[in-house]
């Protein structure tokens, strides 16, 4: 929260609905406000979006690490941006019209400082009704770190007006999947088979996963593709295994085969079809248990608190009753993996209300009864629940609804695969969700992307399955 103080001990909060100003003849000499601020990385980011200013030493944290700063800083202006913010909210406040302002910029200001913004009134001119403050932001080291003298037009009427409420400003991390890898930094890599990297993505998705210790790549496809696909996006393959194989399928089968003998604990997707991979898994008993195979997204959403876990939105078509409990399981077995000892599991529908009419509110119903009676356990189940009453808790009270799912959900299950898939992608491509995925089911996890994700995102897949090897040396699926 950032607070406002004038010199008369008020205080004001962002929560409080009106805004109101100090007039020229309530203004006196000596009288002052300050707010308080810390700086964040987000304010760095929103700032060189709305400005455009990229200049390297605000937004490039590698380029900055190596400069006179030793690290990134804030926008000099942005620093201005405070002062004319206290001007014009607070003192004088509303009516308040700039008409020249002085910098001087003393020391940088880095994430995480905490930064007291004041103004004090130095003059008068009761002609024009000209205002001069002097105006500085010190550090909590109590370091000046810019100073200046403003000028204004101060209001002579008084206003008090509702606060006008901004809608929230969501900006993406830059540091994406930064909690899921330090999650696995500890475990050591296993063995993965990397079926037809065939594609530069996949194939950087992979080496790197291997570099920052996630897996051991077993690179499986095409010899002299896969060696050219390197040199042409500027990748080492020196001392990474490299099995020969003519194409896809084969890949596929000889992953599985690796597999089931246990030589590999895990298996990643490369540029091939996802039905191609999957097909050869299921052909193979050795890799199969109790549970049917499912896919599960793994989302940072910027507008949401929390991981959202989304299923399944890749393999099963239009699952039945049976399969969608297996969903539900293998989803909860991620969650736990992930740290999340009791998740909580929305069952998605298109409304809230059991309707024979729509089959998968009957589904819903069926699998809260299921997990009441102990047959899926490790989570609190809820459904039918709207996507918007499971994720947003002001659309679940509005609605009357009384759940401790409802606005808080930790799994989202999907009526099938294409509301599964859509609302994945929606929340990748419209809210800037970083995305990962893996296929729970069988003795080995898979690590599966879309053939359209990136390295980053097959990157955070691998770490995803990691956790997951990891777990299956502990108790076998």
């Amino acid at each position: 929260m950032t607070d406002a103080v004038n010199d008369a001990g008020n205080e004001t909060h962002e929560q409080q609905d009106i805004i109101e100003n100090i007039t020229y003849a309530e203004l006196s000499v000596g009288q002052s406000a300050r707010l308080c601020r810390t700086l964040t990385e987000n304010d760095i980011a929103a700032f060189a979006a709305v400005s455009g200013d990229i200049n390297p030493a605000h937004v490039d944290t590698e380029y900055a690490d190596h400069t006179l700063f030793h690290g990134v800083i804030a926008h000099g202006m942005w620093g201005a941006a405070l002062i004319s913010r206290l001007l014009g909210t607070v003192l004088p406040g509303p009516g308040t019209i700039y008409l020249g302002q002085t910098l001087k910029f003393l020391k940088p200001v880095r994430i995480g400082d905490e930064l007291r913004i004041t103004a004090t009134v130095a003059s008068k001119e009761d002609e024009k009704k000209h205002v001069t403050l002097d105006c500085e932001i010190k550090n909590q080291n109590g370091a000046v770190v810019l100073s200046g003298l403003a000028t204004v037009i101060a209001p002579t009427e008084k206003v008090r007006r509702p606060r006008t409420q901004l809608p929230p400003l969501y900006m993406p991390s830059r540091h994406q999947y930064t909690s899921l890898l330090a999650s696995v930094a500890s475990l050591p890599a296993v063995r993965c088979a990397v079926v037809h990297p065939c594609d530069a993505a996949s194939l950087r998705g992979a080496l790197e996963a291997g570099h920052k210790g996630l897996i051991v790549p077993v690179l499986i496809g095409p010899q002299q593709k896969i060696q050219a696909v390197a040199a042409e996006a500027g990748l080492s393959l020196q001392d990474v295994e490299l099995l020969d194989v003519p194409y896809s399928h084969a890949a596929a089968a000889r992953a599985v085969q690796l597999a089931a003998s246990g030589a590999v604990e895990m298996l990643m997707k490369g540029s091939l079809h996802t039905d191609e991979l999957i097909s050869a898994v299921l052909a193979e008993p050795a890799l199969r248990t109790k549970s049917r195979l499912s896919h599960v997204f793994r989302l940072e959403v910027p507008m949401y608190d929390k991981v959202l876990l989304i299923s399944d939105g890749a393999l099963h078509i239009q699952p039945d009753l049976n399969d969608k409990a297996d969903i539900i399981r293998n989803a909860i077995a991620l969650a736990h993996a992930l740290g999340t000892p009791s998740p909580k599991v929305a069952i998605l529908s298109a409304v809230e209300t059991v309707t024979p009419k729509i089959p998968s509110t009957l589904d819903a119903a069926a699998l809260c009864k299921m997990a009441e009676r102990g047959q899926i356990t490790g989570g609190e189940l809820d459904g039918p629940l709207a996507f918007d009453n499971a994720i947003s808790p002001a659309a679940a009270r509005a609605k009357g609804i009384t759940s401790g799912v409802a606005g808080h959900a930790d799994i989202l299950i999907a009526p099938d695969l294409e509301a599964g898939n859509l609302l994945a992608k929606q929340l990748e491509y419209l809210a800037g969700a970083a995305a990962c995925g893996v296929v729970l089911g069988a003795t080995v996890p898979i690590a599966l992307t879309s053939r359209a994700d990136p390295a980053e995102a097959r990157t955070a897949s691998a770490a995803l399955a990691l956790l997951l090897a990891h777990s299956y040396r502990q108790q076998r699926p």
